[in-house]
């Protein structure tokens, strides 16, 4: 079994990945602190093909170097949009039809391995500081609540590895509905 080679992977180039059907999932991204994480989920969302990363609240933009360095050009393919208040954002969501989901331990939250996936939905998750979480203001406004089940004695699991787990569940629901 040999290595391949990143000229082997055929990956989209920037012009391809702007131009290429997007998968129906928008991350929004609220009061993260940590630059990696920023980049990180930016750089997951490209794998993915995710529509659009909104960055609310305390939360860094590009262009950044602590972004870019996990980011790796992920800022470049990836539609973002700054807006001030996640708020208005779920607001905005709403109207577009798009389905709101905190990713956040909640009373009568949904498991992730229990979430369903609808035909022809939009869905948008929101991921919170990374010692906070999701506001519950921000709670109130959602659709509902997903949670990773996690069987070990923490409490939380890192902003970017929980969006890599819960990006890549519904990539998979969404391509097998």
């Amino acid at each position: 079994m040999r290595k391949l080679a990143n000229a082997e992977l055929e990956r989209k180039n920037v012009a391809e990945f702007k131009e290429a059907e997007k998968t129906p999932i928008i991350i929004v991204l609220d009061d993260i602190r940590s630059l990696h994480n920023i980049g990180s989920v930016f750089r997951t969302s490209d794998a993915f093909l995710i529509e659009k990363i909104y960055l609310c609240g305390i939360t860094a933009i590009p262009p950044n170097k602590e972004i870019h360095k996990t980011a790796l050009g992920a800022t470049e393919t990836v539609t973002w949009e700054y807006a001030e208040d996640v708020l208005d954002v779920i607001a905005k969501l709403k109207e577009e039809k798009t389905k709101v989901y905190a990713i956040e331990q909640t009373e009568k939250a949904i498991m992730l391995n229990d979430f369903a996936v609808t035909t022809n939905e939009k869905y948008a998750l929101i991921f919170g500081n990374e010692v906070k979480g999701v506001s519950q203001k921000a709670i109130n406004l959602s659709d509902g609540v997903i949670e990773i089940p996690q069987l070990g004695s923490k409490h939380s699991l890192n902003i970017s590895v929980s969006a890599g787990i819960v990006i890549w569940d519904l990539f998979q629901k969404l391509q097998h509905d």
